[in-house]
C-alpha cells in the first residue's frame, strides 16, 4: 500500500488504522496520537471495567506516527516514550500489551514490559518537549532504549510485509469475544493494576503501615500475595507476606524492628473491597510472570518512593548554574582541587558537566539507581564505576564508603577539601508520631541529633545537613534546598547549631524542578563549614525560570524578631470581653508568612474558634484587624516572597489616619471577605438613601464608623487611654475611588427585582455569578455587574499599590 503521497499525518494514521485494524476504534489518548482500542460489550461485567479504562474503549496499542519515510524508527520510539513518561500515562489508563512506532513506509512493535522500566527512573526530567530530538533527555532515553529496541522490536515495511503484518495482529490482538472475560495480569499491566489495588483494597487492611515500612513491609508485598494466589491462598513460597483466605500471614521468620510483628491480618471491611476488586482479574497470572513481579518489587512502589524520598530532578540550566558559583566561590581549578561527594546522587544528574571524575563520588539511597548510573558509564559517562555505591546517608556507617573516600572522610584536613553537593530530598515527616507522613523522616540521623535540630528534625533534608555539619566538619557544602531553614519561624534550633559561613547564593522557582508545584524559591547555597558564623541575613542573586538574571533579594533570619500575629496578642486580649456579643465578624488569621497568605479571610461573625490566631471583630479592634488584613493580603503571594514573614509593626501607623482609611476600604471590598447570608450586616458602608434602597438596613455600623460617629469600649487602646473615643479616618483619593465603584456596585444591586437590603458584598457576587456545585462561578451574565466589578477590583488593586510602600515602612516587612 502506497502511503506515502498522504500530506497530513492524520490522513496516514487513519488510512494504517482501517487497512490494518479495521475491527477496532482508532482514537487519541492525551497526546498519543495513535491509540488503537476496542469496544467493550455492555453487560455488567463491562460496566465495573469502564472504572479502570477510558470510557468504553480499551487500549491495545500506543503508537508514534510520522509523515514521510525517512525517519529513525528508534526516534520514533523515544518521543513516544517521552510523551508516556511525561502524562503519566500508564497510572491512568490500562498499558497495552504493545507499544509502535511508525511512518509511511514501516510499523514497529515492542512490548510495553520491555521499556517499562524506564518510567521508574528517581532523577530524570520527563518535563521536556516530547519532539524535540535535540535536548540531552531525548539522547539518554535513545541511549538508553536503543539496545532494547534493537533486540526486541519487529519491523514491518508494508509493501514487503502486508501479510505478515496482517497475520501479526491476528494471532497477537485478542478477538473482540474475548473483552468479556477477566483482565489478564501481565508484566505489562501488573503496575496499573497495583495503582488501582492502591485505592481500592490497601485501605481496607487493618495494618499499622508506619510500623510495617520500618521493616520494609511495604503495600506491594500484601499485593502480591494477593496476585500470586489461587482460591485466595498465595501459592509462591519467596513472599513476604502471604494471604490464607481472609487473612494475611508472615511468610517467614523476621527480625522484630520498632516493635513491628503480626502473625495474622485481617480486613476492616470484611473483605468486601477485596473480594470486588478481584472478580476483575484473572489470578494467578501466568507462571512465567511470578519471578519477574517479585524481582521488580520496586516498580509497584513508584509513587511511595518518591513520597519518601522527595527527590527533585535537577533541571541542566540549575546544575550548569550551581557549578558557575562553585566556580566563583573555589576558584578555576577547584575540580582538580577538591573532591566532590553526591551523597543523594538519585542517577547521578547533579554530577553532569564536571570534568575531572577521579575526584567525585557519587552514592544513592536504592539500588536500581546505582545500575543506573553504571549503565550510563557503557553509554559514555566519564565517571568511575568504583566511586558508584549505595549508601543510605541517614543510616549507614561512613564504613561502608569506598576506602579512598574514606581516608578523606577521617582526616581533619582532606575535609577542607571535600565539597558535599547535593540536591537532598524534601520529604517532610507529620509532626504527630505514627500519623500520615510521620515514618519518613524517622532516621539514626534524627534521634542522634534530635535536640540539635528541634522542630526541623521532620524534614529530611535538615538531617543531611545536620550529619555534614557534624560528621564531615570543614568542608564545603553545595546544597539546593529551600529556605524554610534559613526563614522558618520554628527553625531556630537548626540555625543556632549550624554555624557555617554562607559563602554565595542563588534562588530560582521551583516549579522549575521536576515533579515540583507551587509557587516558592529554590537555592543554591555555598557555604564553608570550616567557619562557624550564625546565619542573619544575605543578598541572594534571582533568577527566573529561563536563567535570566532578574536582580537580588535579601534573605533574612527572623531569629529576634516579633512576628505580627504577636502583634494581634495585645489587642485580641484586650478586647476579649467586647468579643462575643459585640462582634461584627470573625477573622482568620495563619502562620506569619506569605505563604499562608490565602487562608486569612474574614468569616461570618462568632463561627467557632480553630486557631491560636482567629479573632472576633469588634468596634475596638475593627482598625487593627483591617490593618491586618490589608498588610496580608495586599501584596502578591511570588515564588520570591514565599518565605518572608510579617513581623510587629512601629508604632508610626497610628498617627497615619490616611493609612487606617486605605486598609478599612480595602477589608471593605476584600475579595477574601466572605460574610454571606447575615441577619444583621454590620459591613455596609453606604446609607439607604446612597444605593437607592427603600427598606431600612439592620446596621448603619460601617458607615457609621466611616464618619467618626462611633465610639469604642477600650481599656488602653492603641489611640489613647481614654475611656471611649472615635476613630479619626481619613480617606485618600484612590480609596474615596473605590468607596465610589463600590457604590456605583450597591446601587445597580439595589435596583434589582429581589434585592436583599442587608447583602453583604459576597452576597451581590453570588446573586449575580451564581454557584455552581457550592462554589461562586467567575463570572456573570450580567455585562453591567461585570463591568462594576471589573472596575472595583482594578480600583482596588491601585489601592493595595498604594498601601503596599507603607507596610515596608512601618515594618510589616523587610525590605
Amino acid at each position: 500500500m502506497n502511503y506515502k503521497k498522504e500530506k497530513r499525518e492524520e490522513s496516514l494514521k487513519i488510512a494504517v488504522s482501517r487497512a490494518y485494524f479495521p475491527k477496532y476504534i482508532y482514537k487519541q489518548l492525551g497526546n498519543i496520537d495513535f491509540v488503537i482500542a476496542k469496544h467493550n460489550v455492555k453487560n455488567e461485567q463491562s460496566r465495573i471495567l469502564d472504572e479502570f479504562e477510558e470510557g468504553n474503549l480499551k487500549s491495545i496499542l500506543w503508537a508514534e506516527a510520522k509523515l514521510g519515510t525517512n525517519h529513525d524508527i528508534y526516534e520514533s520510539f523515544v518521543q513516544l516514550i517521552l510523551t508516556i513518561g511525561k502524562e503519566k500515562t500508564f497510572e491512568k489508563a490500562l498499558p497495552p500489551k504493545y507499544i509502535g512506532a511508525f511512518d509511511a513506509e514501516k510499523f514497529a512493535f515492542i512490548e510495553y514490559h520491555n521499556i517499562q522500566d524506564v518510567f521508574y527512573q528517581n532523577d530524570f526530567n520527563w518535563n521536556v518537549a516530547p519532539s524535540n530530538h535535540e535536548t540531552k533527555e531525548f539522547k539518554q532515553i535513545y541511549n538508553t532504549c536503543k539496545n532494547i529496541l534493537e533486540d526486541n522490536s519487529i519491523l514491518f515495511f508494508y509493501d514487503e510485509d502486508e501479510n505478515e503484518f496482517k497475520e501479526f495482529i491476528n494471532l497477537n490482538f485478542k478477538t473482540d469475544s474475548e473483552i468479556t472475560e477477566k483482565i489478564s495480569v501481565t508484566k505489562n499491566n501488573f503496575t496499573f493494576i497495583f495503582q488501582r489495588w492502591l485505592e481500592k483494597v490497601k485501605p481496607t487492611i487493618d495494618v499499622d503501615w508506619v510500623e510495617a515500612n520500618k521493616e520494609n513491609i511495604i503495600s506491594a508485598d500484601f499485593f502480591l500475595a494477593d496476585l500470586i494466589s489461587d482460591n485466595n491462598e498465595s501459592i509462591k513460597d519467596s513472599l513476604n507476606v502471604v494471604l490464607k483466605q481472609k487473612e494475611y500471614y508472615y511468610n517467614r521468620e523476621r527480625k522484630r524492628i520498632g516493635g513491628f510483628t503480626f502473625d495474622t491480618l485481617s480486613f476492616i471491611d470484611s473483605q468486601k473491597a477485596h473480594k470486588e476488586f478481584w472478580n476483575l482479574y484473572n489470578r494467578p497470572p501466568k507462571e512465567e510472570y511470578w519471578e519477574y513481579m517479585i524481582l521488580r518489587r520496586d516498580l509497584l512502589v513508584p509513587q511511595d518512593i518518591r513520597e519518601i524520598k522527595g527527590s527533585y530532578f535537577t533541571p541542566k540550566i540549575w546544575v550548569e548554574k550551581s557549578q558557575q558559583y562553585l566556580t566563583d566561590v573555589l576558584g578555576e581549578n577547584w575540580q582538580d582541587e577538591y573532591c566532590i561527594w553526591d551523597c543523594c546522587a538519585g542517577t547521578g544528574n547533579l554530577l553532569n558537566g564536571l570534568t575531572n571524575y577521579r575526584n567525585v563520588w557519587a552514592s544513592t539511597l536504592d539500588k536500581q539507581d546505582v545500575d543506573v548510573m553504571k549503565d550510563r558509564i557503557s553509554n559514555g559517562w566519564k565517571m568511575f564505576e568504583n566511586h558508584i555505591f549505595q549508601f543510605d546517608f541517614l543510616n549507614d556507617d561512613f564504613s561502608k564508603c569506598p576506602d579512598e573516600l574514606q581516608e578523606i572522610l577521617n582526616d581533619e584536613e582532606k575535609r577542607k577539601k571535600l565539597v558535599i553537593y547535593i540536591n537532598p530530598p524534601y520529604g517532610e515527616g507529620d509532626s504527630k508520631v505514627g500519623k500520615g507522613r510521620s515514618g519518613i523522616a524517622v532516621s539514626k540521623i534524627q534521634e542522634k541529633y534530635s535536640n540539635e535540630m528541634g522542630y526541623s528534625k521532620r524534614e529530611l533534608y535538615i538531617q543531611f545537613i545536620i550529619r555534614i555539619y557534624k560528621e564531615i566538619s570543614n568542608c564545603k557544602l553545595g546544597l539546593f534546598s529551600t529556605l524554610t531553614h534559613l526563614q522558618g519561624s520554628k527553625f531556630f534550633s537548626i540555625r543556632n547549631n549550624f554555624l557555617a559561613e554562607l559563602k554565595k547564593i542563588f534562588l530560582v522557582p521551583a516549579n522549575t524542578f521536576d515533579n515540583v508545584d507551587g509557587e516558592f524559591p529554590i537555592g543554591l547555597q555555598i557555604w564553608d563549614c570550616e567557619k562557624q558564623e550564625k546565619f542573619k541575613n544575605f543578598k541572594a542573586d534571582l533568577f527566573d525560570k529561563n536563567g535570566l538574571f532578574i536582580g537580588t533579594k535579601t534573605i533574612f533570619a527572623y531569629d529576634n524578631y516579633k512576628y505580627i500575629n504577636d502583634w494581634t496578642v495585645n489587642f485580641i486580649e484586650k478586647n476579649k470581653k467586647y468579643e462575643q456579643k459585640n462582634s461584627i465578624a470573625n477573622i482568620i488569621g495563619v502562620s506569619n508568612d506569605f505563604q499562608n497568605q490565602s487562608s486569612v479571610c474574614i468569616e461570618n461573625p462568632n463561627k467557632p474558634w480553630n486557631h491560636k490566631y482567629q479573632w472576633q471583630i469588634t468596634k475596638n479592634n475593627l482598625v487593627q484587624s483591617s490593618i491586618y488584613y490589608s498588610v496580608r493580603k495586599c501584596i502578591k503571594h511570588t515564588w520570591i516572597n514565599h518565605n518572608d514573614q510579617f513581623l510587629f509593626p512601629k508604632d508610626d501607623w497610628r498617627d497615619d489616619y490616611k493609612f487606617i482609611g486605605d486598609c478599612l476600604i480595602y477589608t471593605i471590598f476584600g475579595d477574601k471577605n466572605r460574610l454571606c447570608k447575615i441577619f444583621k450586616n454590620d459591613w455596609i458602608p453606604f446609607t439607604e438613601s446612597q444605593v437607592g434602597c427603600k427598606k431600612s438596613f439592620k446596621s448603619h455600623f460601617m458607615s457609621d464608623f466611616l464618619q467618626g460617629k462611633i465610639k469604642l469600649e477600650t481599656e488602653g487602646d492603641m489611640f489613647t487611654e481614654a475611656k471611649t473615643k472615635t476613630v479619626k479616618i481619613e480617606l485618600s483619593p484612590i480609596a474615596q475611588m473605590v468607596y465610589d465603584s463600590g457604590l456605583e456596585l450597591w446601587k445597580y444591586y439595589h435596583s434589582q427585582p429581589r434585592a436583599n437590603p442587608d447583602a453583604s458584598f459576597y452576597d451581590i457576587r453570588e446573586y449575580f455569578q451564581g454557584t455552581k456545585n457550592g462554589k461562586m462561578n467567575v463570572s456573570s451574565n450580567d455585562e453591567k455587574y461585570n463591568e462594576l466589578i471589573s472596575d472595583l477590583r482594578n480600583k482596588s488593586k491601585l489601592l493595595a499599590k498604594q498601601i503596599e510602600p507603607r507596610v515596608y515602612e512601618y515594618g510589616f516587612l523587610k525590605s
